[in-house]
């Protein structure tokens, strides 16, 4: 008796079923390649280390990731990589305050956190190095460089005149530090920055723009004002960071594929995202080098 063998399956297949196997890995390749962040700023911890209200903030990034994005956008948002913190973490640098951050950044928030200090985290007028000290030990420097996905992140950390007004302007040392950072950074590779000083308080954006030059920077982050804002000036586009002592509960998700980038304040107690071209940055840009997978 001669053996019936089964027709083979991919035989029979319709050409677009084929087709769509092939494509769906390649889709979920994609998003894996996305790096996903959180960001926040002037959290201003109280000299006697209370967090109370840093704690709200706390909890909802950490449940934020399955979360769905506006129509406008798609898709839900991802496990962030870690969350950045552009400054004032304390209202004054007690040592109360250091060790009360550090364990919400230790054992409360999910992911790793990468901060640069701002005015009040040197003390001002009242000087004390012990936020400076905990920057170092914690990120190796004050200013300081790391990669994450092909994306390149330089901490900008800029002396503040206490004697001056809010609005001040990036330091020559801050400058000289992102031309020596970005003097190593290949050609093309996408590079974020975030220090302290926003858009509307840098005096001298003229100054980062030719620090910049022709280098690859797709995004300046700051705080120092407390409310979301999106700001752009000579090709640099600015994003400012949310505080928790404002009256806004919100925080920012970003979003770096190989050819967007995405910034979009959500407000955790409304339970919606933020809306307006002010507030919102959906841009394309010139990001990360896709990685093939087989």
């Amino acid at each position: 008796m001669l053996e019936r063998h089964s027709p083979d399956p991919a035989i029979l297949m319709p050409r677009p079923f084929l087709l769509l196997l092939f494509v769906l890995p390649l889709a979920s390749g994609q998003a894996e390649d996305a790096l996903t962040f959180f960001g926040w700023s002037d959290q201003h911890v109280k000299t006697d280390g209370n967090v109370s209200r840093l704690m709200p903030f706390v909890e909802a990034m950490n449940v934020m990731p399955g979360a769905s994005y506006p129509a406008s956008v798609g898709g839900t948002v991802h496990e962030p990589s870690f969350v950045i913190g552009a400054g004032d973490v304390t209202e004054w640098p007690t040592n109360a305050a250091m060790r009360a951050y550090d364990g919400v950044l230790t054992n409360q928030l999910k992911w790793k956190a990468y901060d640069v200090l701002g005015n009040h985290d040197d003390g001002g007028r009242a000087f004390s190095p012990t936020m400076l000290n905990w920057s170092k030990k914690r990120h190796g420097g004050l200013s300081y460089v790391f990669e994450a996905k092909g994306v390149k992140f330089i901490a900008l950390w800029s002396k503040f005149d206490p004697r001056g007004k809010p609005f001040q302007p990036l330091t020559k040392e801050a400058l000289d530090y992102l031309r020596q950072q970005l003097a190593k950074t290949s050609e093309g590779q996408p590079v974020v920055l975030f220090t302290h000083l926003c858009h509307d308080a840098m005096t001298n954006r003229d100054a980062l723009v030719e620090a910049v030059g022709k280098a690859n920077v797709i995004l300046v982050l700051g705080g120092h004002y407390h409310y979301s804002s999106v700001n752009k000036y000579r090709g640099l586009t600015f994003v400012q960071l949310p505080s928790p002592k404002s009256k806004f509960t919100e925080f920012t998700v970003l979003r770096i594929t190989s050819d967007r980038l995405l910034a979009m304040p959500y407000d955790f107690v409304k339970k919606e995202w933020v809306k307006g071209a002010r507030k919102v940055l959906n841009v394309a840009i010139r990001g990360p080098k896709k990685t093939t997978k087989p």
